[in-house]
Parts: C-alpha cells; structure tokens; sequence
C-alpha cells in the first residue's frame, strides 16, 4: 500500500555471498571494503556493491561506516551526501581520489557559498565556563525581574478595572475602556523601546559572557521585545516602525512577515522594497559556546528572503538579491547584487524566487490599514476584553454573585462548583464555537479571493486572507485530531482538497499549516509528518497572490519542510527532514530528496519489508479499527488534561479575587506565579504519567503496533508551548530535568525543543540556541524508529539546528545554523559540521578556536565571578 522507508538495516550473509566477488583495485577501495564489512558483519564487500539495494543497508549503518572511516587516518573524510552520490566502494573511492585537498582560503579569497570567517569583536579564546554562583545569582535575578513584572502588571491591570467598574451606564463604561486599553496598549508597546535605549543603548558588535550581568540586561531587553503586543502586527507598517523605534534602518516599502523579533536592531539594516517572508530567523546574534555574540545583518533594497530561512550574524545581501527556501546564510556570507542563492549553506542558482508581480500599494494605502489595525485593537477588541467583564457583571446580576462567592469560598463546596461549571462551560464552549467558526467564516471570507490574481498588499482583500489565515491555523485542532484518522476529517472540514484518501491513521501529525486551506491538495496514500508548511501564497513588497499548491499521491514527507506552491514533486516521492523542495528542473517521481539544496536518494528500501503484512487486506483493517481506539482515548485524555489545567487556573482566579480585598493587587500577582508554576508541574505530571514515570526506550515497529500508539499519546501529552516561557533562564533546565531530560550543569538553552525528553542527554555547559531541535524519533511511511541521542560537554547548536535520533556529538563540538544532523552521525569531539545534510566543515573563527583550549577548560573545575 505504502512506498517504504529510506532506512534499512538487513545485510543477510547468504545473500551477500552470492554476490559477484571482486577484488579492490586499489588500497583505498581495499580499506573502505574493510571498514563497510565490519559495519555489516560480513567477511567481504564486493567493490561494485550497491549500498543500498544489493548489501541491503541504510543510512544509519551508513552513517556508522561514515564514523569509522572519519577515525581512521589513512582514509580520506566521507559523508553522507558522498554515500549517496557514489552508492559503491568503487565509486565512493575514485571520487575520494578525484577530490583533491583544498586549503581553507583566507577571508579574501573565500569563494562563492563557503562562509568566511566570523569577526567577533573580541578574543579569539574561549573563556572558562560560567561558574556554578553566578549561574545561580543570575537565576536569582531573572526570578526577582519576573515577580516584579508580574506584580507590576497586575496592580495595573487592577487599577484599570476598579476604574472602569466605576463608569455610569454603558456608554461611560466603554469610553473608560477605551481610553484605558488606548493607555495600557502604549505602555506595553514603549515599555520595550524604552528599555532597550535605557539599559543598552545601542547595539554594537561584541561578546556577552552567558550568565553574567551584561546578559542579565540582554535577556531583559530580548524578552520585552519579543512580547510586546506589536508582535501581533507581523506583516503591518506598524510592525517595521516597531523595529525603527528599536534602533532598526530600514528603507520604505519593507514588508516584514516573519514573527521571530530582531532583537540586537542597530545592527540591521534593510533596504527599501526588501520582503522577509514568515519563519526567517534573523535576530543579530547568536549563543556560541558560553558567549552571546551580536554582529550585522544587512540587506539591500528589494531584497527577497523566503520562507523557513536562517541569517546568521555578520551576511549581508545585495541590492536585489534572493534567497530562496529551507535556505541559510551562514557566518560571512554575503550574496551579491542581483544574484539568487539557495541550500544550506547558500550557493548560487539561477532559480528566480520572484513569482508575484507589482500592484499599486502607495504611502496612502499603507497609512490607512495602519489606522483600520489600531482603530480596530483600541475601539473594539481591547475594550471589549477589559471592559466586557464590567459590562457583563453590571448588566447580569447572577454572574456577579457567581464570581463573587460568599467570604467562606474556600471551605464551601458551592465554590468549587462553580469553579467547575464556569470552567466546563468556558472550555467546551469555546471548544465548540471555534471549532464551527474555522469551518465556517473563513469559507464566506474566502469567496472574495480569486486564486491567481495579484492583489495589492494592505488593502481589502490582503485583510481578508490574513484572516483566513490566522481563522484557520489553530494549533489546539491540530493538536487534537493530529496523528489520528481524525485530523483527515478536519482538514477536510476546513477546506484541504485530499482526494480519495487512503485512511492509515497517521495520515499528518499534530503541526501542518498553511496560507489557504482551500487552495490545499494532497494526493491518496500521501503521509506527512510534524511542521509541514504549505506555502500557497507568495509575496511582493506591493502585492501578493494565492495558488495553489499540491503534493502528489504515496508520497512521505518528512519533518519540518515548507512545500511551495510551484514544487517540482509528483508521485511516490520521499521527502527528508528538511528538506528544500525544488522549483526548478523536471518533476521528480519514484525518488526520495534529502538535503538543500537537495539532491536524490533511493525512495524504496527493503529493512520495512518487515510489515507489509499489516498494511493491507483484513490486517490492516483489525489494526487500524484498534488504532483509531486507542487513539480516540488519547483525544479524550487530551481534552481531559487541557480542562483540567483550565479548571485549576479558574479556581486561583476566584481564589485571586476573593482574597483581593485584603491583599491587593498582591492578589493576581501571586496568583500568575502560581498558574504559571501549577502549568509546569500539571502538565510534567501527565507527560510523565503515560509513560509510567519511566525512560522511554527505543523503538523500531510499525505505525499498526502498540507500543507506538502510546508513543503518539505521550506526544498529546507532552505539551511545550510553557516550556519556551523559561528561554534563556536556568529554569528551563530545571524543567527539562523535571521532564525526564538528562541535561549538565550551566547549560544555556535559548530555544531548543526535545519532543522525545527521556532520550536526551547534553553535557555541561553546552550552548543551545534558538529554534533548534534534538529529535530522537523518526516516521517514515508505515515504520517508525525512535533512538538515543548525546551531547558532550561545551557543545554548540547553531541557530535553527536539527538534529536526528541516534547521534552522538563530542565535547566542544559546534553544528552551524540550520544544519540537519542526520540519524546515526558521530561528530567528533571539537569538530565543526554544518550543512543540511550536516557535513565536517572548515575551521575558522566560527568556532572561536575551541579545540585549542577546550581540554584545560573542561578538565579543570568552572570558575565562579
């Protein structure tokens, strides 16, 4: 039914014996065929062997073959990417022959596509681990700003309401309400701006000591940025004058979409016309081994950054310049004028990303939807949520005794009976209104859109499909009917054309998003896995234009790849982690893609024949019949647990105002430590709680067994969305360790996600930027694997990073930003690889030269201040 995996990891003796037997020509042929025979375990690999389709391996023993050979030292370095293109000891050889040495080029000959080295604004020497008390002293402080903040917002928030409360008649009210939200809102929106010119000044390039006081004022200003309410105008001129008042130089006509903040923005500059599509990571620093570095970015005039990209700090672009999807601009780079790049690391293309022509969008239109957005937060929706409480409890005498109990609330049962009807109320009922209002008032929106034509931006009709967008993409659905026969029935509600969809169970995991899900097709038998993104509207800085977009039939797609409208896949097609879907060329079919750019790879293997058997006939049906059980359980569980948190959340908010006439604001502040507190500790509770409050072990089934039905139920359960709140702060690591992570002392996390926890391990002082993921498991078509992975000491994660199961990095070891570490790798200790797939790449000053200073530092005791 199903194409199968790119893994495999039979290599049966008899069979390979039959094997034509020849010799190696040479000493190299000789040594690889050696290595590759202990790997397989068989005492001999003929040299015109396929890897794959005759000696029956796959990419993790391939991987480990890659590892060994990387130790010895009379072979040459192999990768995963010569694995694929040289598919035999004879080939693998005479290209390791061919390729001859090249010495890593100085900053001025450095040639297009290979970063150049990184000024950092300070020592080349890596400095000694923070110690263990300024670790904690900075924890101690973050803490202190948090309960400061929080006691700040609340005595505000309530004198605002006690304000507003005491208008006369409606009108009174709502006057009170506007002007107080109008108030409220400029606060939080020059709070931000405020600090950062206060505390920092302007940004300049140079180096922070993680954990030290300099970073205490980093992270302050870094998270009152990245909340402030403006973040909501992603993709409005409002948005852009946010980041000029934050010290930002950007041109006119800058359309900006992506909703990762810039923090460090005197380093920024943009010109005019330039388009930053949504999901570019770009924020003028980076965390490198204990230090936070700040360097520029900067982009020329009608520049085009696309979707799911990373800029690392010190690229620049050129005045017209391209960079085109799954993409990145490492350390150095810098793509000329006019020139299109792609992949990662960028090198030059001749692919045109420009797909959208001009519209008329002048300086008029562009002040008038600035003035409809404002209008519309501080005359309907602000007021509405602080003054429609007031409202309500003036207007409807019964609510007002139902949340406002008798004084013995906390010993009568009738306030926790009203703690749980209010709560069943709000949740099922906001439950089930959303759920009729993404089905139904996005399709009358959508009737005004016309597929194909070019709009302009921020006029009617660009309102109307950010809408449609922002209706549609709900995250709590996703999760709810995610890696279950459910989902195919509400994406299908919501609009996605699926065809005759062959029901597997699993057809699309918990995250899929998308611009229009009604200019969404997936063909039958298509499986897709978490952080898929259908890019089915492209941008100019004046216009834009829906098309749509489709993904052909029996096709796999893997985690985390942003599928364009103008893809160049058809049938039967696996798509790796990652991967960059081509634009270009002839329509790829019967193939697998990895890398980006990418190239191919075999799309059948034969290690998954194992479970033919269970995905067709009556087999099938028996286990997908018991499947969409357990997973029909999981989805009440789901429910369960959310409510549950709502619940308890309702009963410190009662608890909050009953006790306000005593304490004060003192009242709500406590009670968002305690919510926030009582979210951690609730949902560790039932993560660990499916689990058995046990490790989880590695797998290797099928999608039809058990054992990984109830790993999609921890997945439901192990909800992460509070875990980014600590970001940067060593509590994060606390909540880690509480999760089941395994993860060393002083460890700076500045947003990575672990989905599988128990299966992590990362060393001491080990740095972990944001945006990147350490991912034990894998699904692919009907199979799905799940291994260990191991981080030494004094690791660095680029910005961005993904890293697969089964990996193992060494003490002091550096992956570059979005790099894609594929399953089974072994980066040795002070290595720095890069590259999607992640590849050894050439020192430079990237790595800060950690290699000559990371055994005195790691072996001698951290220092404290």
């Amino acid at each position: 039914m199903l194409g199968k995996s790119v893994e495999v990891l039979t290599a049966d003796p008899a069979d390979i014996s039959t094997l034509q037997d020849a010799r190696p020509a040479n000493g190299t042929e000789r040594l690889l065929a050696e290595v590759l025979a202990g790997v397989v375990r068989v005492e001999q690999v003929p040299p015109d062997s396929h890897f794959f389709n005759d000696l029956g391996a796959d990419s993790l023993v391939m991987a480990q073959f890659c590892a060994r050979v990387r130790k010895r030292a009379d072979l040459p370095t192999v990768s995963m990417k010569d694995i694929y293109r040289h598919p035999t000891i004879r080939s693998l050889a005479t290209a390791l022959a061919d390729a001859a040495p090249t010495p890593v080029p100085s900053s001025a000959e450095v040639p297009a596509g290979v970063p150049a080295e990184v000024p950092t604004g300070g020592s080349a020497e890596v400095p000694a681990p923070a110690g263990t008390p300024r670790y904690v002293l900075c924890g101690t402080l973050q803490l202190l700003i948090f309960l400061g903040y929080s006691y700040l917002t609340a005595l505000v928030a309530v004198e605002g309401y006690e304000w507003i409360s005491a208008g006369s008649g409606l009108l009174d009210l709502y006057l009170r309400s506007v002007l107080f939200a109008g108030a409220s809102f400029l606060g939080l929106c020059t709070l931000p701006v405020l600090a950062k010119w206060t505390l920092i000044g302007r940004w300049k390039t140079r180096e922070i000591p993680v954990w030290s006081l300099d970073y205490l004022r980093f992270w302050a200003v870094k998270t009152l940025i990245r909340t402030s309410p403006l973040r909501l105008f992603v993709g409005s001129p409002l948005y852009v004058l946010y980041l000029r008042a934050l010290g930002a130089r950007i041109g006119k006509g800058v359309t900006f979409l992506s909703r990762t903040i810039p923090v460090c923005t005197d380093l920024l500059t943009i010109g005019e016309g330039t388009v930053i599509r949504k999901d570019v990571l770009i924020s003028c620093y980076r965390a490198h081994a204990g230090l936070i570095q700040t360097g520029t970015v900067t982009l020329g005039a009608h520049v085009l950054v696309s979707e799911h990209t990373v800029l690392d700090i010190e690229t620049s672009m050129g005045q017209g310049a391209q960079l085109g999807h799954a993409s990145s601009l490492h350390a150095g780079q810098a793509v000329p004028d006019g020139a299109s790049w792609h992949g990662s690391p960028a090198q030059p293309t001749e692919v045109d990303y420009r797909t959208v022509g001009p519209a008329d969008c002048g300086t008029l239109k562009r002040a008038v939807h600035c003035v409809l957005q404002l209008l519309n937060i501080l005359v309907v929706c602000l007021p509405l949520a602080m003054g429609g409480g007031s409202v309500m409890l003036a207007e409807i005498p019964q609510l007002n005794t139902l949340l406002h109990p008798e004084p013995v609330a906390f010993t009568s049962a009738a306030f926790y009976l009203d703690a749980l009807t209010v709560s069943v109320v709000l949740f099922l009922g906001s439950a089930l209104a959303g759920l009729l209002v993404v089905g139904t008032v996005p399709r009358v929106l959508n009737r005004v859109i016309k597929p194909g034509k070019v709009y302009p931006l921020y006029g009617f009709h660009y309102g109307i499909q950010r809408a449609i967008a922002l209706l549609t993409n709900r995250k709590f659905f996703t999760t709810l009917f995610g890696d279950s026969s459910g989902i195919v029935h509400y994406l299908r509600y919501l609009g996605y054309d699926l065809s005759r969809v062959e029901q597997t169970g699993s057809n699309f995991g918990t995250m899929v998003k998308h611009e229009s899900p009604y200019l969404s097709s997936v063909g039958s038998e298509t499986m897709v896995a978490d952080g898929l993104s259908i890019m089915n509207a492209d941008f100019s800085s004046t216009s834009f234009r829906v098309s749509r977009t489709s993904i052909g039939p029996r096709n796999f797609l893997g985690n985390a790849i942003a599928y364009p409208s103008q893809g160049r896949t058809g049938d039967n097609c696996l798509l790796a982690t990652k991967v960059m879907v081509p634009i270009d060329g002839p329509v790829r079919e019967g193939v697998g893609l990895l890398g980006s750019p990418c190239f191919e790879i075999p799309r059948t293997v034969m290690r998954d024949n194992k479970f033919n058997h269970l995905e067709t006939g009556d087999e099938l049906r028996r286990r997908l019949a018991a499947k969409n059980k357990h997973n029909a359980v999981t989805a009440g569980l789901y429910l369960l647990v959310r409510w549950i948190h709502f619940f308890v959340i309702t009963l410190i908010t009662m608890g909050a105002v009953d006790v306000y006439p005593s304490i004060g604001a003192s009242a709500f502040a406590l009670a968002g430590v305690l919510t926030l507190a009582f979210t951690v500790v609730h949902f560790a509770l039932f993560e660990r709680a499916v689990t058995g409050f046990k490790p989880q072990k590695p797998l290797y089934c099928s999608i039809y067994e058990p054992s990984f039905w109830r790993h999609e139920r921890f997945w439901k359960m192990a909800w992460s969305e509070y875990v980014q709140v600590f970001n940067g702060t060593p509590f994060k690591n606390m909540v880690w360790r509480l999760l089941g992570a395994r993860i060393g002392k002083r460890v700076f996390d500045d947003g990575c996600s672990l989905p599988e926890r128990t299966l992590v391990t990362i060393g001491d002082d080990s740095t972990l930027n944001a945006g990147t993921v350490i991912q034990c498991h894998s699904q692919e078509d009907g199979a799905f694997k799940s291994d260990r992975s191991a981080l030494g000491s004094g690791c660095t994660l680029g910005v961005g990073a993904f890293v697969h199961y089964g990996v193992t990095i060494g003490d002091g070891a550096l992956l570059a930003p979005d790099s894609f570490l594929m399953k089974g790798e072994e980066i040795p200790s002070h290595a720095q690889w890069g590259g999607n797939p992640a590849r050894e790449m050439p020192d430079s000053k990237t790595r800060l030269e950690t290699s000559q200073v990371h055994e005195a530092t790691y072996a001698a005791p951290a220092r404290g201040n």
